[in-house]
């Protein structure tokens, strides 16, 4: 796995050992890449369920001012500690050790711009994290919420949540699902 544009192209990352996480391949990160461009420069940006850290550490390499990496795998989180070492973003960086959960709670002390998401398939999570994300005081009705999926997911009840779905992006077996508040 490897960053794919910006300050840190190039740049190779480790991901943890095993199957607990299931990195984004590079084509579906470029391709996701390019429909976020426009939002990123100076972005805040949050990385929940974060793995290696790929998907944050490509958003500041794109032009993020800061990322949050929210993650409570200890061996994620070594991970996502020596991936943002070796890109140089320690600076722009805020690792939470913690349960996704905990964190919307209260450790997310900026706006946030942009919040992606890549829970485990197909156990709810979604759901659960955009039903906290609603109350979520850093999310604000510009926030783009991404939401990776597999393909057969549902998002029929965001509605009710206070969200619209603005568009999805079909992948051979998963999806990216853009949500914002609604007005």
């Amino acid at each position: 796995m490897r960053v794919i544009a910006g300050s840190a192209r190039r740049l190779l990352l480790k991901t943890p050992e095993g199957m607990d996480t299931r990195p984004t391949t590079d084509r579906i990160k470029e391709t996701l890449f390019n429909m976020l461009m426009p939002n990123l420069p100076g972005a805040v940006f949050v990385d929940l369920f974060s793995g290696s850290g790929g998907i944050g550490i490509e958003a500041l390499s794109r032009g993020a001012a800061k990322a949050y990496f929210v993650e409570s795998s200890p061996k994620a989180v070594a991970c996502i500690t020596d991936n943002v070492e070796h890109t140089h973003f320690t600076d722009k960086a805020v690792i939470l050790k913690q349960d996704v959960f905990a964190a919307i709670r209260g450790s997310i002390r900026d706006m946030a711009d942009i919040v992606f998401l890549d829970p485990p398939y197909n156990q709810e999570y979604d759901k659960r994290v955009l039903e906290l994300l609603k109350d979520a005081p850093f999310v604000i009705e510009d926030t783009l919420i991404v939401v990776e999926a597999a393909l057969k997911t549902e998002f029929d009840y965001v509605q009710e949540l206070g969200f619209a779905v603005e568009k999805e992006k079909y992948y051979k077996t998963s999806k990216h699902v853009f949500i914002r508040k609604c007005a």
